[in-house]
């Protein structure tokens, strides 16, 4: 009944019943929060009550029961890989460290581009923002290219679509031996699949590969196989260390959570700008005036981009790379009058709070940057009404390096190129509607003609 895009249906329930709705969906309790103050009132104020993931088919298959950090129980083990992921992996400087990477990959596809623009080619712009971020993960996180053996790409959005689907057996679970959908079958395989390209990509690391030669940084696999069997924490009684299982989860987990969602959100702001010419052309004058005309943007010039900012801001209110954020309660709790029952779920629909005219006005559904100019919102979730990377203990962890990534891509293709949409498209008839799944991509891949606009001799600087 929820249908292909749930978060489309709980938000016409909730205009019906409330922000605050209880469904029982099969054996399992489940509450849908749809509001800004409903999250501030049910789940900002009980975090703690709130932390746990719910225990899926899906995500017991793709997370080696748990053993990684998405999708782990709340407590000691997930306290211990969360420290792994933010201070080994993910930190401000670790981020930075990757920096030539990113202007290397970025300013291939930019020539590229150049080249079809000469041509007056048209460009699946989808495409290429897509394999932008698949090259820089595939080296940031595996320190090697991306070949024809390795379809990583692709058992990766098989997973994202299955964690998406709904599972019968995750509701009622006596019927989860039948496997009725087959799901089961399906997750096997996948997983299967993506553990044994995990286990060739360590052992090249592990044996000093040929691939490996001419790096001159070290990727996710080095770093975690540098504190295999240590203990994560000398102090914590459990003593927990990270084994082969541990390291191929967590690279799992840091795949998952930036192969597809940066080129989500960069394939949406485009979209975007593409329809609203007047957005476009006002972004393309700050680049002008702060970057000039003759060099690319730097990783040291988006803190000076206020509008960029905007823009981005604006793409993740209406199209937040996750629709629905799952949670678990961990335990009976009683929250503005309401009891809440040990393992209920809770569904917050980002998608629908996003879009509530009663907090972006009767406007809301427009792509209009600039409501984000007097405001103090930001992107860590601390007001309710916009949480594009989760809050509290779940917020997700890869926030920095994920704003970086989508900032440098729109910013360096809108300041360097103009762009038509191909055919006879007008910008107002442009598709916009969305794929069904755990993410939210654009379900038509952008086809465009770009025009260069730099000056000829416009040259990048080294990245601070």
């Amino acid at each position: 009944m929820l249908g292909k895009l749930p978060h489309r249906s709980l938000e016409a329930l909730a205009k019906k019943y409330g922000p605050i709705m209880s469904l029982k969906l099969g054996q399992v309790p489940t509450i849908v929060v749809s509001s800004a103050e409903a999250v501030e009132r049910f789940l900002k104020t009980h975090d703690a009550v709130f932390s746990n993931r719910p225990t899926l088919e899906a995500t017991n298959s793709f997370s080696y029961r748990s053993k990684g950090l998405a999708f782990s129980k709340y407590g000691a083990y997930w306290r211990d890989m969360r420290k792994v992921c933010t201070l080994q992996l993910l930190s401000a400087s670790k981020a930075e460290s990757f920096a030539p990477l990113r202007k290397k990959e970025l300013e291939q596809a930019l020539k590229l581009l150049e080249k079809a623009a000469m041509n007056g080619e048209v460009v699946d712009l989808s495409e290429v923002v897509h394999n932008v971020v698949e090259d820089f993960v595939y080296k940031m996180v595996l320190g090697r290219s991306k070949d024809a053996d390795f379809d990583l790409k692709g058992l990766i959005q098989n997973e994202h679509q299955l964690l998406g689907a709904f599972n019968l057996a995750d509701y009622v679970p006596c019927l989860g031996a039948l496997d009725l959908q087959g799901l089961k079958r399906r997750f096997k395989k996948i997983s299967e699949a993506l553990d044994q390209m995990l286990e060739k990509i360590i052992k090249e690391h592990e044996h000093g590969s040929d691939v490996q030669h001419g790096r001159n940084h070290k990727d996710f696999i080095d770093i975690l196989l540098s504190l295999r069997q240590k203990p994560i924490d000398p102090d914590d009684e459990q003593n927990h260390v990270i084994d082969r299982t541990n390291i191929k989860a967590i690279l799992l987990d840091m795949i998952s959570g930036s192969f597809e969602t940066s080129a989500i959100t960069v394939e949406w702001a485009l979209s975007e700008l593409l329809r609203h010419p007047r957005v476009m052309k006002k972004l393309q004058d700050e680049l002008d005036n702060v970057i000039g005309r003759n060099k690319l943007v730097g990783e040291n010039d988006l803190a000076k981009l206020s509008y960029l900012d905007m823009v981005i801001k604006e793409t993740m209110r209406l199209y937040p790379t996750i629709p629905l954020n799952y949670r678990e309660s961990i335990k009976d709790s009683t929250i503005h009058g309401y009891f809440i029952e040990k393992n209920s779920r809770i569904f917050i629909n980002l998608w629908a709070i996003g879009r509530d005219s009663k907090i972006w006005s009767d406007n809301a559904e427009v792509f209009y940057p600039e409501r984000f100019m007097e405001n103090n919102l930001d992107y860590r979730g601390h007001n309710s009404q916009f949480i594009p990377f989760g809050f509290g203990r779940r917020g997700c962890p890869g926030l920095h390096l994920g704003l970086i990534t989508v900032k440098l891509i729109v910013a360096q293709l809108v300041h360097c190129f103009s762009w038509q949409l191909s055919g006879s498209i007008a910008p107002n008839d442009l598709d916009m509607t969305e794929k069904d799944g755990l993410l939210m991509p654009k379900a038509m891949h952008l086809l465009v003609v770009p025009r260069y606009r730099l000056l000829r001799e416009a040259h990048s600087e080294p990245t601070n």
